[in-house]
C-alpha cells in the first residue's frame, strides 16, 4: 500500500471514530455511575432511597409504601413489604398538622419531603419535637424523610369499597384511567380489583393537562359523596345535559375524588415515579 492509500485510511478511520463518539454523546446521559435524574418530586421507592441515600440528600421525593411502626406522634417508619428484610426508613411529619396513620395492614400512605441524613440534633435543633435519644439513637445517619406532605394512599378499589372511610380526607389514589368523560371528569379502575367500580374523579381549578384512556395516573385531592346538585354550587362546574344525567344516573351518592393534582406515572429504573408539572 502506498504511503498516500496509508494516509488516506487513517484519516478515515479516525473520522469514523469521532462519529462514533459524537453518536455515543448523544445517546448515553451525561451522569456519573450511581447518579439516577430524578426531575421534580420524582416518587421511588424505598429500596432507592436505602440504596441511593447519598445521591438522593437534599432533593424532595415521594415514596408510596407500607406503614412499618410508629416510633411516636410525630414519626414513624416505613418500608416495602414486598422485600425480605428491607431496612426502613425514617418519617419526620414536619407540616404542622397531625397524621392519623392507617391500622390496616395492607394500607399505604404517600410522603412527599426532603430526604436526609437522620441527625437527631440537627432535627431537634430544627423541629423541636422532643425526641428521645434512648429511642432514636439507632436511626442515626440513616435515611429520614422530613415529610412536608402525608396522605393515605388507598387503591382506587379500596375507596369504592368502603368510601365512607375516606369521606372528608385528603388522598393520593393510583389508578388507571378508565374513561374520560369530559374534559373535567374521568373515571379511574384499578387494575389489581377484579369486579370493582370505577372511581369518578373530577378535576376542579386544575390547568387542562394531557390524558387518556389507560394512562395510569396518581390523583390527589378530597374525597365527598356525589351531588350533582352541589358539586356543581360549590365548584361551579357545569355539564351539558346528557352529561349531567348520566352523572345522576350513574354516580348520584358514589364517591366522587375532588382533584387537586393529577400527575401521570412513568416507569423509569424498575420504580413508578410521577412526572410532575
Amino acid at each position: 500500500m502506498s504511503h498516500s492509500e496509508t494516509s488516506e485510511r487513517n484519516r478515515v478511520l479516525q473520522l469514523s471514530a469521532v462519529v462514533g463518539l459524537s453518536l455515543m454523546a448523544l445517546v448515553l446521559p451525561a451522569c456519573t455511575p450511581g447518579d439516577t435524574a430524578r426531575d421534580g418530586d420524582a416518587q421511588i421507592t424505598t429500596e432507592e432511597v436505602t440504596q441511593d441515600t447519598q445521591q438522593l440528600i437534599g432533593q424532595t421525593v415521594t415514596v408510596r409504601s407500607d406503614v412499618d411502626d410508629q416510633i411516636g406522634p410525630n414519626t414513624f417508619t416505613i418500608s416495602d413489604s414486598g422485600l425480605f428484610g428491607a431496612d426502613p426508613i425514617v418519617v419526620v411529619n414536619a407540616t404542622g398538622t397531625p397524621f392519623v396513620l392507617p391500622t390496616d395492614i395492607d394500607a399505604d400512605v404517600q410522603v412527599t419531603g426532603e430526604v436526609q441524613r437522620f441527625v437527631l440534633a440537627d432535627i431537634e435543633r430544627q423541629y423541636n419535637l422532643g425526641l428521645d435519644p434512648a429511642v432514636y439513637g439507632e436511626y442515626e445517619n440513616e435515611p429520614v424523610i422530613i415529610a412536608q406532605s402525608l396522605a393515605l394512599a388507598p387503591r382506587a378499589g379500596d375507596i369504592t369499597d368502603n368510601p365512607e372511610r375516606y369521606y372528608g380526607q385528603t388522598i393520593a389514589v393510583q389508578g388507571e384511567i378508565d374513561e374520560v368523560m369530559a374534559n373535567n371528569s374521568f373515571t379511574l379502575q384499578d387494575g389489581a380489583w377484579i369486579g370493582g367500580q370505577d372511581l369518578l374523579v373530577l378535576k376542579v381549578g386544575q390547568p387542562t393537562t394531557a390524558i387518556q384512556d389507560g394512562q395510569e395516573v396518581v390523583v390527589t385531592g378530597e374525597l365527598r359523596p356525589m351531588n350533582v346538585a352541589e358539586i356543581q354550587r360549590d365548584y361551579n362546574v357545569t355539564w351539558d345535559g346528557e352529561m349531567q344525567q348520566r352523572l345522576e344516573a350513574e354516580y348520584q351518592n358514589r364517591p366522587v375524588l375532588i382533584a387537586e393534582a393529577t400527575y401521570p406515572l412513568t416507569q423509569q429504573n424498575g420504580g413508578t415515579r410521577t412526572t410532575t408539572p
